[in-house]
């Protein structure tokens, strides 16, 4: 990273709170020098935990505490957050990005009242009725991205052609190569799925511009089939817990095995170099930050459990997406596709 960057972190979100946001930034400010991180929260509190800490005088400069007033508990519900929480730490995050302050948000807070916040101060983006949640997922030959991922329970067949429109742009801001575009469905057959995903196919199909492959099946999408995968978030949501718990069941599984004897135990020895590659690249934790796309503006999501590491990957992903301009991409694509739309 060479150019300026500013990221407003909620400090107060997730499970853990200050523990786990802290250390992140800390570790995250020293591999990126030009970064600079605003931390919104409990001022006081704040101070102590920094000042327990031994950092450098760069790092300290270039961390900023901005006070607020309370925080989003997870169980709030988003309308309770959007009428009694516009003092908490979350919603002057999303608001400074508004401002200009900050680039970036970041938060491992209640997705709904983040959301709702990204919606009231950030707006959407022309021609896009709701944000989705995207996220990227390993497969055989690498990761693809995965919407919307929980945002959007239900959905028109309109809404899945904004996600594939907006999950293709940002495949391609970030991978820099076109996106093999595929709709997740119970079958690749055309007379399989739900009237709202066989409407949704048409409307992809006739899309210009998007390198759109079909239905895709749900074993597909580890095999590494499509790069973009978009359906509504109930199934997306699912769909990723599924294959998290999974990857987490493989890997305890494998521990267990290897350490039943001696003769197992050695044999993980000469192995490890495999098994360690193999648990990175299962390891969901290494690719947490979920972006809520179509708002003007980015606001990055972390897992609520979110460790110091994971925490880190998500401010990660929210420095490439300001680095590669992911909402000016989405938005010039987005007017180009409202004009062949009305002509």
């Amino acid at each position: 990273m060479s150019n300026r960057v500013i990221l407003s972190v909620d400090a107060m979100g997730g499970d853990f709170g200050p523990r786990v946001t802290l250390p992140a930034c800390t570790s995250v400010l020293k591999k990126h020098p030009a970064l600079e991180i605003l931390l919104v929260g409990e001022a006081d509190l704040l101070n102590k935990q920094l000042g327990r800490m031994r950092l450098s005088d760069d790092i300290k400069a270039r961390l900023t505490i901005v006070a607020s007033g309370d925080s989003v508990q997870m169980d709030d519900k988003p309308s309770a957050a959007i009428r009694h929480r516009q003092d908490s730490s979350m919603a002057v995050a999303v608001k400074m990005v508004a401002e200009g302050s900050a680039a970036a948000c970041v938060s491992a807070g209640n997705t709904g009242a983040l959301m709702a916040f990204g919606r009231q101060h950030l707006k959407m983006q022309p021609g896009i009725d709701r944000p989705a949640i995207i996220a990227s997922v390993p497969t055989m030959q690498g990761h693809c991205y995965m919407l919307d991922l929980g945002a959007n329970v239900d959905c028109s067949e309109e809404h899945l052609l904004q996600f594939a429109i907006m999950g293709s742009v940002m495949f391609e801001a970030l991978e820099g190569v076109p996106a093999r575009i595929g709709l997740l469905n119970i079958g690749e057959e055309a007379i399989k799925g739900n009237e709202q995903v066989r409407l949704a196919h048409e409307l992809i199909r006739q899309q210009k511009g998007l390198n759109y492959i079909g239905f895709i099946e749900g074993n597909d999408v580890f095999a590494g089939k499509a790069d973009v995968i978009v359906c509504d978030g109930f199934v997306g949501n699912i769909a990723l817990k599924s294959s998290e718990g999974l990857a987490k069941l493989i890997s305890r599984k494998v521990r267990r095995s290897f350490t039943r004897n001696l003769y197992r135990r050695l044999l993980a020895f000469l192995a490890y170099p495999v098994l360690r590659e193999l648990q990175e690249q299962m390891d969901p934790s290494r690719r947490n930050g979920a972006t809520l796309l179509g708002l003007q503006g980015i606001v990055m999501k972390s897992h609520g459990g979110a460790n110091k590491n994971c925490f880190a990957y998500a401010l990660e992903q929210a420095i490439i997406e300001v680095e590669q301009n992911v909402p000016s991409k989405i938005s010039e694509r987005l007017a180009s596709y409202l004009t062949s739309k009305d002509q």
